[in-house]
């Protein structure tokens, strides 16, 4: 069998459905366009849901018996997501000179901070694994992750941004007045927070739009809400189409108790990338996701005030101002936020030229 000296194994593939699956994918297809890979991958559902837990137990054990089936060791071994960690050692069988690279995403390392038994347990886990693999390195999608990761002892990272299609989108040249919100009602993304404290500030009839599905009991109270308009769950095409179209794409997310924290924020980019207008919380792995200025616009994290005082301000922009910006915008997501980079930049991360 081919024996490519960089070994890719993930437990997020398709058909399952997520950030994490289509990183798995996209990353896979980009390097193997530059340099020769060998992907481990356990297969999703046929009905877009994660393996089931039977599946994710054997998984090491095809991991094991594929790495005892090469014809040569692997050199590079990157792991999808910090929970893979312990295959570390089954690539150790073969050879205990491979460089060994692990991506970190958001809640693989942060679900420590939840507390209870299964975070404090989740916790020792990944600080026993931080220390019998102190030589690994972290590949994390945003300077929040990876100082999440140094909580649990993973010290050694690289910072490599997630990457977007670039929805080729002309900018809108008449915006529809409505406000977006695009993804899942939990409580960091702070929707309700949105409705409750910024809405009541901002001019009578300010409708808010929202995309998605999937919600806390408490955040999905918000659809009740006489200026909310539920849009469902859009397909690609049509989230596009909303990003382009609306006044402002806003992502609020707050701080909530229990450390939940925003990994990325791949809605930041591909608002942008489809020719929208980004406002979001200077917070998280957002400061990753939005190059400040350039390809949106960040705001202090929960403050209404200033919410609404910006929300009303990029609502006055002239046509003009508001294409430049947002052309401007589209052009440097295209040029930076693309897996070309990211592939790039793991295979830099050790010492391989693309």
């Amino acid at each position: 069998m081919q024996s490519a000296s960089f070994l890719f194994v993930t437990r997020k593939w398709a058909p399952a459905m997520g950030g994490m699956e289509t990183w798995s994918l996209k990353l896979a297809e980009r390097l193997a366009a530059i340099h020769p890979i060998d992907v481990v991958a356990l297969r999703g559902r046929a009905n877009g849901m994660p393996p089931r837990a039977l599946n994710l137990l054997w998984f090491p054990f095809t991991v094991m018996a594929h790495i005892l089936r090469r014809k040569s060791a692997p050199e590079t071994i990157l792991l999808g997501d910090m929970a893979l960690w312990p295959l570390a050692g089954l690539a150790a069988l073969r050879s205990r000179k491979a460089k060994l690279l692990i991506a970190a995403h958001g809640t693989d390392v942060a679900y420590h901070r939840r507390g209870g038994i299964k975070g404090r347990l989740y916790g020792a886990y990944l600080r026993l694994g931080a220390r019998l693999l102190g030589a690994a390195k972290v590949i994390a999608n945003s300077r929040a992750t990876a100082e999440v990761a140094r909580e649990t002892g993973w010290t050694n990272s690289v910072i490599v941004p997630l990457a977007t299609e670039v929805c080729e989108l002309e900018t809108a040249t008449v915006h529809n007045r409505k406000i977006l919100f695009a993804g899942r009602l939990v409580i960091r993304k702070g929707c309700r927070w949105f409705v409750e404290e910024v809405l009541p500030l901002l001019p009578e009839g300010t409708i808010l739009q929202i995309a998605g599905t999937g919600w806390d009991e408490s955040e999905g109270a918000v659809l009740d809400h006489p200026q909310i308009e539920y849009l469902g769950c859009l397909d690609q095409q049509s989230l596009a189409q909303a990003y382009n179209q609306a006044m402002c794409v806003i992502i609020p997310n707050i701080k909530p108790e229990n450390g939940e924290y925003e990994g990325f924020g791949l809605v930041a980019v591909e608002a942008a990338a489809a020719g929208g207008l980004v406002l979001a919380a200077d917070h998280g792995g957002l400061r990753d996701a939005v190059i400040a200025g350039e390809t949106g616009i960040l705001l202090p994290i929960g403050d209404a005030e200033d919410w609404a005082l910006k929300i009303s301000e990029v609502s006055a922009w002239e046509h003009v101002r508001r294409q430049q910006f947002c052309r401007s915008a589209q052009a440097k997501v295209r040029q930076y936020y693309t897996w070309e980079r990211v592939a790039r930049d793991v295979l830099e991360a050790v010492g391989q030229s693309a």
